[in-house]
């Protein structure tokens, strides 16, 4: 990349208050497309948001988290850890806690 390019996407990136690589990178390839004449391509699925210099910033984890499919797995337990615990809850009784054997 260009080093005008590099600088104008991190001024960008800054403006927007996206601090990562990535928005950098993207940013300065948008400058790069712009001073070629490319035409940039358009982002259907995520708006992108306006910044002070009347560019956009298109956050990248919004759009890769939009291009992932549900996922079906059930929420983890840890149900099964309670028994390694040397202290375990008071029952619901309100009971003090009962310390167990090594």
């Amino acid at each position: 990349m260009v080093h005008e390019h590099v600088v104008a996407g991190i001024a960008t990136a800054l403006r927007a208050g996206a601090l990562t690589a990535d928005a950098v990178a993207l940013e300065a390839r948008k400058w790069g497309e712009a001073d070629q004449g490319a035409d940039q391509p358009a982002d259907q699925d995520i708006p992108p948001r306006r910044v002070d210099g009347g560019a956009t910033v298109t956050s990248l984890t919004e759009r890769r988290l939009a291009a992932l499919p549900p996922d079906p797995r059930p929420l983890p337990s840890v149900a099964a850890y309670d028994q390694l615990l040397r202290f375990r809850r008071p029952p619901a009784d309100g009971q003090a806690y009962q310390e167990e054997a090594p």
